[in-house]
């Protein structure tokens, strides 16, 4: 973490804490922060947050978006802080460093910071005024982690997917080498291929995703060639046999679950297999 001066840790009134904005760390009130609020209301804050000061004399969150939600959820008037004299930039490097060790993290959420990172990176060595033992030596892409540059590009260049695609990667319903592949593709190209994926309940295998992305720089891709590509069958594909649950709900009562339906459903296949194979043992 680059800075100015050394930190001064010091209890701050919790409305003066503020997320670092356009930050790309997702904070969840799940499980997870349950369990942190109830530590923090057991135990307090064992951990201060780091923070910057900023120009209105408030202060913006380096690290710790998720201890400061937890402080706001368990009422704390005043959290400990760790109080950073920094210029954006800076922040933005060390906001990325010390959320990039977290597990867990979503595709998007590394390929914002890979990206806010890298260009804080750019911003820095160009300028003049800052001496490298405030800044440390330019970096590049292949020393913004521990990861190869190559993955850090691949990364990157989710961020130029559309939130609808980029949410399907999140899902893990689009691996990362098909997205990467997709991102070549225009915002127009992305909506109809976004469309097409959702009229016929499929995602684009890595083959598919290369030639679409080829048919894409060629000006050849439009909503033909996208369902085109998208209805060849796959290597390894196996047939599936799919319901809606609106078809068959009503056979369940209603207080079943999607799980238990499915379970439901696989026992009484089970069944309706071992009396099959007995009846037909029967008739030999």
């Amino acid at each position: 973490m680059q800075t100015n001066t050394l930190p001064r840790a010091e209890f701050l009134p919790i409305e003066k804490l503020h997320p670092f904005e356009n930050h790309p760390f997702q904070v969840k009130d799940d499980a997870e922060m349950d369990q942190l609020v109830f530590s923090v209301l057991t135990q307090g804050l064992l951990t201060p947050i780091v923070v910057r000061k900023t120009d209105t004399a408030e202060y913006e969150v380096i690290s710790g978006h998720r201890r400061l939600r937890a402080c706001q959820k368990a009422g704390i008037e005043t959290v400990p802080a760790l109080i950073y004299s920094m210029d954006r930039d800076a922040a933005i490097i060390a906001l990325v460093d010390s959320n990039l060790h977290r597990e867990h993290l979503l595709p998007s959420e590394k390929a914002f910071a890979y990206k806010m990172k890298m260009e804080a990176e750019s911003r820095q060595g160009q300028r003049n005024d800052l001496t490298s033992d405030q800044v440390g030596p330019k970096l590049t892409v292949a020393t913004i982690s521990e990861v190869s540059a190559s993955q850090v590009k691949r990364y990157i260049r989710l961020t130029y997917l559309i939130p609808e695609i980029l949410q399907m990667v999140d899902e893990k319903k689009i691996a990362l080498t098909p997205a990467v592949e997709l991102s070549y593709l225009t915002e127009s190209e992305q909506r109809d291929l976004l469309e097409t994926m959702e009229s016929e309940d499929c995602t684009p295998s890595l083959s598919q995703s290369q030639q679409l992305k080829k048919s894409s720089q060629s000006g050849e891709l439009d909503m033909d060639r996208i369902l085109e590509l998208l209805q060849q069958p796959k290597a390894n594909q196996e047939e599936k046999l799919r319901f809606d649950l609106k078809d068959i709900r009503h056979y369940f009562p209603k207080n079943y679950t999607t799980e238990r339906i499915q379970k439901t459903i696989l026992q009484l296949l089970e069944k309706f297999e071992r009396n099959w194979k007995r009846r037909s043992l029967d008739e030999r």
